[in-house]
């Protein structure tokens, strides 16, 4: 099984209390949650895709978190991820390290970036029953204004209709972006399918309000 999540920020007491006003009372008990939630979830056979941003604690400190993970783990690098230049760190608890990915799953393209790209490669692509086959998996903004502008972009995109390779009509583009931010899905790393579900349900009732400033 194959799972995605994005921004755990290990060791950033201030997620707690701003951003993304996590709400745990300490950082050992934000700690211990979101352990609990991935080794609930995942298997030691599993692979886990961490699209960025996963620590920002020491070398060592992060060595601890992710021995005490299950999984097969990969990391697309994220802004906050430096424990990576740490001598201390130890890289092969990763599998592989990149800065960007592009990869099946399940049959379906998979592009991964902790960056959000508006315009990524096969955003045009459909099968024959007008399913999307591509998706822009992501991080980095969180639950912030900035998710309100792609939420945007998004909608306005999927409203635009155009002829397009294998159509015989103008049809609308199939824009599929989705946020894999570690609160989204309560911490659990999840499938692609699962992603999708989620991210519908979220993006349906995104309102302002509901987002914290950055």
């Amino acid at each position: 099984m194959r799972y995605y999540i994005s921004d755990c920020h290990f060791f950033h007491e201030r997620m707690n209390s701003a951003m993304d006003n996590r709400g745990f009372s300490t950082l050992e008990e934000m700690h211990e949650y979101m352990i609990t939630k991935w080794n609930k979830k995942v298997r030691n056979g599993d692979e886990v895709m961490i699209l960025g941003d996963f620590s920002i604690g020491k070398g060592t400190e992060t060595n601890e978190i992710l021995a005490r993970l299950n999984g097969r783990k990969f990391l697309i690098i994220g802004n906050h991820d430096k424990y990576l230049q740490d001598r201390k760190f130890n890289q092969n608890l990763f599998i592989w390290i990149k800065d960007y990915w592009e990869a099946k799953d399940n049959k379906r393209k998979v592009i991964l970036s902790h960056y959000p790209i508006m315009c990524y490669k096969g955003q045009y692509k459909f099968d024959k029953d007008g399913n999307p086959t591509t998706y822009m998996l992501y991080g980095h903004v969180h639950n912030t204004y900035d998710e309100i502008i792609i939420n945007d972009f998004i909608n306005e995109t999927r409203q635009r209709k155009r002829i397009i390779k294998d159509s015989e009509s103008e049809i609308t583009v199939p824009c599929q972006m989705i946020n894999t931010f570690c609160m989204f899905s309560d911490y659990e790393p999840l499938t692609l399918d699962e992603w999708i579900k989620v991210d519908a349900a979220r993006r349906q009732h995104l309102v302002t309000g509901t987002i914290n400033k950055m």
